[in-house]
């Protein structure tokens, strides 16, 4: 065809048309390239700590410092870590000045924490007596123990400390020890801006409508609760609080649903996983969706217990759980 014979409006028409497809055909090149990259980029619905627990073995092995803690979570690629207590003030407590010892552990994990760019999420705290006690005198003792980690929480810049609730097997007895105890250790760590977070740890710790009394009953904005997906045994052979088989379970979903509404932070306990990378015990899917229906999206420790498995293919495992399911429900 000459198209210097045809008429100019005919031209006009045939370029119009010409440079519409063209700009089309671009716009649709721009568009896929956009939908790819908003997928790459889907993440969790919460963010992923590391909890120091998840290490134990390698810690109470002598393989690891717990002081190179903050260190070893960086080079796994974690931006966030819980502490144990235990492992830092059984050395501070060996000192010729445990109040001196502890400042200077907690200077240098502070530092290290900086250092390696992780960010301090929460301190458990476990051997510092116990807050349930029927004895009003260990329960103010506890909490006057307590308060050396309230203060370790606030300079590490974390916004909770993990405490158990133990106490009596008398579950009305049990209810008004652990609100005394609780109120009394909320209302000094509201003064440093700090929360106290009761985790279903074992005996009436895990029957949570009645740890949710205790939260309801204490009243401050800053006592609230660590929901473990694992620890919800209430009673072992021969009464025995650890290492014992369970013989009394509270229903494990139940439990985190009824704790969430009160949660801080989350743990998502692990302990072994099939060929298709799920969880053998605790269906993380479910456990998820929960966390999710409850609007959380703050962290979610990881605290692998398992035997088979390295605590880091372990911590790994859990990791990679996580981020495929929090993924998946995300883009739901």
């Amino acid at each position: 065809m000459n198209l210097n014979r045809l008429p100019r409006f005919v031209m006009t028409l045939l370029l119009a048309v010409s440079l519409t497809a063209c700009n089309q055909t671009k716009e649709k090149k721009v568009e896929e390239p956009v939908a790819e990259n908003s997928a790459e980029s889907a993440e969790p619905f919460f963010k992923i700590s590391l909890a120091q627990w998840s290490l134990s073995k390698p810690i109470m092995e002598g393989d690891l410092d717990p002081m190179d803690f903050p260190e070893k979570a960086s080079e796994m690629g974690f931006e966030a870590i819980e502490y144990v207590s235990a492992f830092y003030g059984e050395r501070a407590k060996k000192a010729d000045n445990p109040e001196l010892a502890l400042q200077g552990i907690l200077d240098t994990l502070k530092a290290k924490s900086e250092e390696f760019e992780v960010k301090n999420v929460l301190i458990m705290v476990d051997g510092e007596g116990d807050l349930a006690s029927s004895s009003e005198e260990e329960r103010n003792q506890a909490v006057e123990n307590h308060k050396k980690w309230v203060d370790a929480a606030q300079f590490l810049g974390c916004h909770s400390i993990r405490v158990n609730l133990f106490g009596s097997t008398e579950p009305e007895e049990w209810k008004k020890n652990s609100i005394d105890g609780l109120t009394k250790l909320s209302e000094y760590a509201a003064t440093k801006n700090i929360n106290v977070l009761v985790e279903n740890h074992g005996y009436l710790s895990s029957n949570a409508a009645l740890l949710a009394e205790v939260f309801e009953a204490v009243e401050n904005p800053n006592c609230g609760s660590l929901p473990d997906f694992g620890n919800f045994c209430l009673k072992r052979e021969g009464g025995a609080l650890w290492e014992a088989a369970c013989i009394e379970e509270y229903p494990r979903y139940q439990g985190v649903e009824e704790l969430m509404p009160y949660a801080f932070a989350v743990s998502a306990k692990s302990y072994d996983f099939n060929e298709e990378g799920e969880e053998t015990t605790i269906d993380y899917e479910r456990m998820l969706q929960i966390v999710e229906d409850a609007g959380y999206t703050g962290h979610i420790g990881i605290e692998y217990e398992g035997n088979r498995l390295s605590a880091e293919e372990g911590i790994q495992a859990t990791r990679d759980l996580l981020v495929e399911v929090g993924t998946r429900l995300n883009q739901q």
